[in-house]
């Protein structure tokens, strides 16, 4: 067996395994925070933070004490989950689930659990056994905005990956070119560099697309998903996103694409046409442009994501916006930009109810953008916040804003 996982790694033969210090780091800084919220343990359940907390995604039970002992219980695959947590040198040990008569028994406490994560059957049946009555998925969440160093890399890394996205689309763009086409070339880029195939959603019931390509008059369609833009997808079962529509001249073209280097998302996107654009719509795309300026330097002042969401949208109601900003009614998005890392859509977001400011190490997708019937139009980077301020992850200065094909 020992043989066959060593056959687990990256494209180019790299150890793809999280850092052994990354995983020790994390959970040091869970016990400080359940110590801190008056817990004896957490019970992780959920698959995105068994990767984050053990450094594999099996199907297991992480438990971490307050007191600084951790374990994994899994139920398969065993092997996995030991080489996966860094074998000997893993900061938990690895054992096979025992069964669920004698699990409350054998971790002998009442963890949290993370009720606001976990299927209520599910969550509902280790509760009865073990006692569990108090949450944690606030904690675990508020632990992981705030990313790491190697965090970061696992980013710029995706970054990297996203700008061959951008040239592929490129190269393959122009009139009667299918958005299902554009989107081909840029996944092929982006499986070749190692993507699982999942774009991680936090909220019920939001799924992703990640390679979001609309043009002319389907950038103005709406869809189950709460952003900006919807597309008309394929066929009703994924109805977000690409579908069959082809580039017409001078239609503008919104490409949105999304990468995960590691399971860490970076999301850009990018306006181009085959042709020009009409001087009302590059008018548009300065004038969202000029939003995330704002956007970017209130929250390069530390000041909070519901204030940068209050100044970003007065901008973007003083330019005539107000009635097409992140959609048209009665489906606008209440959001100029939303944090990422694990998932799509982790927190803080730009918008109301966020009385905070994005903390040090975070990292946060900004995209204002307008929508009409006629189409859609706007700009989108991925930040992070460190002690010097607002930086761009993403392709800001790499990538113009409109691209001619």
């Amino acid at each position: 067996m020992q043989d066959q996982l060593s056959t687990l790694v990256g494209p180019d033969g790299e150890d793809w395994r999280v850092p052994v210090q990354e995983l020790e780091s994390r959970q040091k800084k869970l016990v400080a925070l359940l110590q801190e919220h008056g817990l004896n343990a957490a019970l992780i359940q959920h698959p995105v933070d068994l990767y984050y907390y053990s450094g594999g995604r099996q199907n297991a039970s992480l438990l971490v004490k307050s007191d600084g002992e951790s374990k994994l219980f899994v139920r398969r695959s065993l092997s996995r989950a030991i080489y996966e947590s860094g074998e000997g040198d893993s900061p938990h040990s690895v054992e096979k689930f025992p069964r669920m008569a004698e699990f409350a028994d054998m971790i002998d406490c009442n963890p949290a659990m993370q009720f606001g994560e976990l299927p209520h059957t599910f969550a509902d049946r280790f509760a009865s056994k073990i006692g569990a009555t108090k949450d944690c998925t606030a904690i675990v969440h508020s632990q992981r905005e705030i990313k790491s160093d190697w965090e970061i890399r696992m980013m710029e890394e995706a970054a990297s990956v996203q700008m061959e996205m951008f040239d592929a689309v490129t190269k393959v763009g122009g009139e009667g070119v299918t958005e299902i086409e554009l989107v081909a070339a840029a996944e092929a880029v982006s499986r070749a560099a190692g993507f699982g195939g999942n774009v991680q959603m936090r909220r019920f019931p939001l799924q992703c697309d990640r390679g979001v390509i609309v043009a002319g008059r389907a950038g103005g369609i709406p869809s189950f998903f709460d952003s900006a833009i919807g597309g008309t997808g394929p066929h009703p079962m994924a109805s977000m996103g690409s579908g069959f529509s082809k580039i017409k001249k001078n239609e503008p073209v919104l490409v949105d694409l999304v990468h995960l280097h590691r399971g860490y998302v970076v999301d850009t996107t990018r306006m181009f046409v085959a042709g020009k654009l009409s001087a009302e719509w590059e008018n548009r795309l300065e004038d969202m442009v000029a939003v995330k300026d704002v956007v970017v330097d209130v929250l390069d002042q530390g000041l909070d994501c519901s204030e940068a969401y209050r100044q970003g949208h007065a901008l973007a109601e003083e330019f005539g916006h107000s009635a097409h900003l992140m959609g048209m009614s009665p489906d606008q998005s209440k959001f100029l930009g939303h944090s990422v890392g694990l998932q799509l859509d982790e927190s803080p977001v730009v918008a109301e109810g966020f009385d905070r400011p994005l903390p040090t190490g975070g990292t946060m997708a900004i995209e204002p953008k307008v929508v009409h019937v006629e189409g859609s139009i706007g700009t989108e980077d991925t930040w992070t916040r460190d002690e010097e301020g607002m930086r761009p992850i993403t392709a800001h200065g790499a990538i113009p804003w409109i691209t001619e094909w």
